[in-house]
């Protein structure tokens, strides 16, 4: 399974082996991270999953949906390294990626 930190504002990191397939938001939601809510389930309708990717992971990644960008758009804090971890599945490729959550959650 691949190794994925999650790290909370305060710096705290969790690297968890996170199965495939799964999102990277239920992925932190089953082990109990703190930082990513999750209130829609992982239905891309509400930003509470909203995490900052390290910047070398960024053109490993799929592009946004549009849904995804237009979440963004009202969520706190958003950068260009903003994504939403309930659009993020997990693959073997991803062994090794580090995602932050911001000061907002």
């Amino acid at each position: 399974m691949p190794q994925i930190t999650y790290v909370e504002h305060s710096g705290k990191a969790h690297t968890l082996d996170i199965a495939i397939g799964l999102s990277i938001m239920e992925g932190a939601v089953k082990n109990g991270v703190p930082g990513i809510d999750a209130d829609c389930g992982g239905a891309c309708a509400c930003a509470t999953c909203h995490v900052h990717v390290d910047a070398a992971w960024l053109g490993a990644l799929p592009d946004r949906s549009p849904t995804e960008a237009q979440m963004l758009e009202f969520a706190d804090g958003a950068t260009s390294s903003s994504r939403l971890a309930c659009q993020l599945k997990v693959t073997a490729a991803f062994d090794g990626i580090r995602i932050t959550m911001p000061e907002s959650q």
